[in-house]
């Protein structure tokens, strides 16, 4: 038989701890007033942008002014096709990235989604139900375990009260709370025996009553989100060189233009028969250097590379970052959830014999029964995660907790005594049995431990803790029906020995950083853990220099520039708060590196939004990080970001092997088009439908053919490309003038060459004929930048082997039929023209090709 005494005492001891009596919170028209003056318990809502602001905004960009402009001269020039595809391209581009823009605003309101939307509060002396919008400050709250806390609160009735604050700190270990009356501001997040309790953070044992002292934006909570919204997006290397690159070639187009437009007036008579061709020639020149293709070409490559990485459930939600990956020279990570599972598991059980004895344990030894009775120690069905992994620990034991046996009673944790004991009546054992739990020393104290076992017990928990693991001491006892003991300390308990816990490092971190470590990005670890706990998973992590370490109060110690200096070599971050890690981002973006963040937790989501590249963990990781990052990896596979990274130097690759591309095919073009006003007496060689034709070619060639081109071999072998580094350098634009150049004299050649059998237009053919046919084999010449054309001919490319059979039927279509062949000026072509329209550049160009490097140009 149970002692009814004993329960009832249990009970009015746990009614003392929870009750509400004598509080009576505020009135209803006191917490009306406050709620007008202060604003609902809710964070902001940003002034949302319009599509009509959004949109003003998208075309002050210079890239797709330059769109915009290059159709309305199409327009002009009478070439309909190309200005209706340049104009829907505007369309494409603009609805892409206002939809990207208007997920980008959804962080805040991520944010808000954390609150609880409903709570129990006491007002006029009463328990009432409300929104927890409504919440003012000095409203008292009820909660209990597996509620959010609605508003940053103090602590003033509770027991055993345990919460996660992992939101806010990165920590997945729960923190203890105990009451307390004083009226001061709440302390930091994280602290042990503390009062203080945070917008969204998760009560995982006990219920508390307690007296809210901040709602909306001035809980932690919405510091951050204030924090996240002051953050101004980064723009990406590729993003802003393109800009740079658009810029130039606009203002060279346009002087081009208004020059052939002037020389070919004045030149030609100054009639208005010239004036009319020369705004020909002029319209032909600009559609020559307008670089139309190079906003297409980054625009499609991103969109296609986000669809790659997407396969592997990676999600882009920024697509022009799918470029910075391939720049990133620092990967910034949280330990928590990033590195690790953001879950307690039992690394390491001692038994009382081999702890005591100072003898290494044997194989299993005593942890069965030393699981069965940890888990004895905890609650059946816990919300504490060291107390779900006990559970998990002791069924994969099959440690069999005790058949029919019920709790009658638990002795809470407390600041005097670090230990929770649980008493179980099993009806076929004689007498209760009991289970103890909780930090070493406390269960010595428990067990009564003399002073040389308690110095065996204090080395063997050193040992590991040494290697950042979280112990737990075990103990037993049995106890006579009756009247149960007023408090722990009057238990006397059996040693059963040490329980070890991690945050098991996720399996596939070591070989992702090693090839990260392999293709030159340095690896950093950011976390609010304890060192010794940070350096052992960076150690197991294969961080290059585990031992190089700075702590948050260190980093507070040092100025702006002090810091800059400082984490040149520091590879782990640790006892780090959320500001902290939003200044080591910035502090290393102004030493021009290209940063990386990874994160899951409310408290990343502003280094993530900083960062050149936010990658969060979208499987465990938390609205507020997903919505505010650039990637999310929805599997929370950390070797994706590898492959992410890979895709991203790919895809600057190609973008380098277009460009190159484009520069190279303009060349001609230019040249041909701006002759005619330079030497007096020759007619327009190209009138803008050749030229229109030509696009035809190059537009899918440079945003198709290359975008599909293979990675390279070496691609994750190289160091990040510089900071800084142009996307058209000195050596990349010498080959492809070089490449142009040689199609533009060929085509010259050619062109004098017949005009003195067959007039201008059996020269004009002959040049066109050439000019397209150099033309795909510069796409050929430019698919690998080390490797001549004929050793890249094997790589698997079907979009270029596509475009070049429909480049060849359009091209026979052009020549062979008459109607088509008048309209675009051609006489018919010879035999012996049609040879050397065929060969003269190709042969030219594989000459060249000879002259190609290994290395990267």
């Amino acid at each position: 038989m149970r002692d009814g005494t004993a329960t009832e005492t249990v009970a009015r001891t746990v009614a003392a701890h929870y009750s509400t009596d004598g509080i009576e919170g505020l009135t209803a028209d006191e917490a009306a007033r406050r709620l007008t003056l202060e604003g609902p318990n809710e964070l902001p809502a940003p002034g949302s942008r319009g599509v009509g602001r959004l949109l003003l905004e998208l075309f002050r960009e210079p890239m797709f002014l330059l769109l915009a402009a290059a159709g309305g001269l199409y327009v002009a020039a009478g070439e309909t096709g190309d200005a209706l595809f340049l104009l829907a391209s505007v369309a494409v581009v603009a609805a892409i990235t206002i939809v990207q823009e208007r997920r980008a605003e959804r962080a805040l309101d991520a944010l808000r989604a954390l609150a609880s939307p409903a709570v129990r509060a006491i007002r006029d002396g009463r328990l009432v139900r409300i929104a927890a919008r409504e919440l003012v400050r000095g409203d008292w709250v009820v909660v209990a375990e597996g509620e959010r806390l609605p508003a940053d609160a103090r602590l003033r009735r509770g027991l055993g009260v345990t919460i996660d604050e992992s939101l806010l700190t990165g920590e997945s270990a729960t923190v203890r709370k105990q009451p307390s009356v004083v009226v001061a501001p709440l302390e930091a997040p994280g602290g042990e025996d503390l009062s203080s309790l945070f917008a969204g953070s998760l009560v995982t044992s006990g219920q508390a009553v307690a007296e809210v002292l901040a709602t909306g934006p001035h809980t932690e909570l919405g510091k951050l989100g204030e924090s996240l919204a002051s953050v101004a997006l980064v723009p990406t290397p590729l993003q802003i060189e393109t800009r740079r690159i658009v810029r130039l070639l606009a203002i060279a187009g346009l002087a081009a233009s208004v020059f052939v437009v002037a020389v070919y007036g004045i030149t030609r008579g100054s009639t208005l028969a010239s004036w009319r061709e020369a705004l020909l020639a002029g319209v032909a020149m600009a559609m020559a250097l307008l670089p139309e293709e190079l906003p297409v070409v980054l625009t499609v490559f991103l969109a296609l590379g986000a669809a790659r990485i997407a396969r592997r459930r990676v999600l882009a939600r920024r697509m022009p970052v799918v470029e910075a990956l391939g720049a990133i020279t620092i990967l910034c990570v949280d330990k928590t959830g990033t590195l690790t599972e953001n879950r307690m598991r039992v690394r390491e059980c001692l038994a009382a014999d081999a702890v005591l004895g100072d003898r290494a344990p044997a194989a299993g030894g005593g942890a069965p029964s030393l699981l069965a009775t940890a888990r004895l120690a905890s609650r059946p069905q816990p919300f504490d995660p060291m107390e779900r992994a006990l559970h998990e620990a002791a069924d994969a034991e099959s440690a069999a907790p005790l058949g029919g046996a019920a709790l009658v009673h638990e002795y809470p944790l407390g600041p005097s005594l670090l230990a929770v004991s649980c008493v179980w009546d099993d009806p076929a054992a004689p007498r209760l049995q009991v289970a103890s739990k909780g930090a070493p020393e406390a269960i010595a104290t428990l067990c009564g431990l003399d002073a040389a076992a308690r110095e065996r017990l204090q080395r063997a928990t050193g040992a590991l803790a040494s290697g950042g693991l979280r112990v737990l001491g075990v103990a037993h006892g049995q106890l006579d029906r009756g009247a149960l003991p007023a408090s722990q300390q009057e238990l006397r308990l059996a040693f059963a020995g040490l329980v070890a816990f991690e945050d098991p490092l996720r399996r596939d971190v070591p070989a992702a950083v090693a090839e990260c470590r392999g293709a030159g990005i340095r690896v950093a670890m950011i976390t609010g853990d304890y060192p010794r706990t940070a350096q052992a998973i960076a150690q197991a992590a294969g961080l290059e220099n585990p031992q190089a370490l700075l702590t948050g109060a260190e980093l507070d110690e040092l100025d702006d520039a002090a810091l800059a200096r400082r984490i040149v070599d520091v590879d782990v971050f640790a006892r780090v708060v959320p500001r902290q890690k939003l200044r080591i981002v910035t502090a290393l973006q102004a030493r021009g590196e290209v940063v990386a963040m990874t994160g899951d937790g409310v408290n990343d989501a502003p280094a993530l939004k900083a960062a050149h590249v936010g990658i969060a963990m979208g499987g465990r990781g938390t609205d507020v990080a997903r919505e505010a990052a650039s990637l999310v990896l929805l599997d929370d596979d950390f070797s994706a970001i590898v492959a992410a990274i890979r895709a991203g130097r790919r895809i600057y690759d190609n973008v380098r092997k277009s460009a190159r591309f484009i520069v190279a095919a303009h060349v001609p073009i230019a040249g041909l088009s701006i002759l005619p006003a330079l030497i007096p007496g020759w007619p327009l060689l190209l009138l803008p439908v050749h030229i229109a034709i030509m696009e035809l070619l190059i537009d899918p060639a440079c945003s198709l053919v290359f975008e599909a081109e293979p990675e390279e071999p070496d691609i994750m072998r190289r160091a990040p490309r510089p900071v800084g580094a142009r996307l058209f350098t000195r050596p990349m634009v010498a080959r492809a003038l070089a490449q142009g150049t040689v199609v533009l004299a060929s085509s010259l050649v050619l062109y004098l060459w017949v005009r003195a059998a067959h007039g201008d237009s059996g020269a004009r053919v002959v040049a066109f004929l050439n000019l397209a046919a150099s033309t795909l084999l510069v796409i050929l010449a430019n698919r690998s930048e080390r490797e001549p054309l004929w050793r890249s001919l094997g790589r698997r490319n079907p979009v270029a082997w596509w475009l070049i059979g429909l480049a060849i039927a359009m091209l026979v279509a052009c020549l062979a039929l008459p109607g088509l062949r008048a309209l675009l000026g051609f006489a018919p072509l010879h035999a012996a023209d049609l040879a050397a329209g065929l060969l003269a550049g190709p042969l030219g160009l594989l000459a060249l090709e000879l002259t190609k490097r290994r290395a990267a140009t």
